[in-house]
């Protein structure tokens, strides 16, 4: 039961970071260059993230998107890490314009946070 719930809790946070992207429009392609991210990328992280956050939700391959969520919690949490290590500190618009102020040992909390979720509802049943 834990696991579940966990399962639909970081479900629930994966599509509002990736809803709150689409709603910056054009702001958040910008913000994710300046934080570091290949152009390419960041137009598909916002969908990649609402397909990844229904799965969750819907509990389809609870553990191999569990195992999707927390590589990509990594990846995004190592591209926090290279900013602060560098002193650079861009806007994090991680969850839109409600996380609108500089990046900081705060964000890298909230993502070790969301890891902790997604070991939950790949571990427990």
């Amino acid at each position: 039961m834990i696991g579940f719930v966990a399962s639909i809790v970081l479900g629930a946070l994966m599509c509002l970071a990736g809803g709150s992207k689409v709603i910056l429009g054009d702001r958040w392609p910008a913000e994710a260059r300046e934080m570091g991210a290949p152009a390419w990328v960041s137009p598909l992280v916002p969908w990649f993230e609402i397909a990844l956050g229904a799965a969750l939700i819907a509990q389809l391959w609870r553990a191999p998107m569990a195992i999707v969520a927390l590589l990509t919690l990594q990846a995004f949490t190592l591209l926090l890490l290279a900013n602060l290590g560098r002193g650079h500190r861009p806007v994090c618009a991680c969850f839109g314009s409600w996380s609108a102020k500089p990046i900081g040992v705060g964000h890298v909390v909230r993502n070790v946070a969301m890891m902790a979720l997604a070991v939950v509802a790949l571990l427990v049943r």
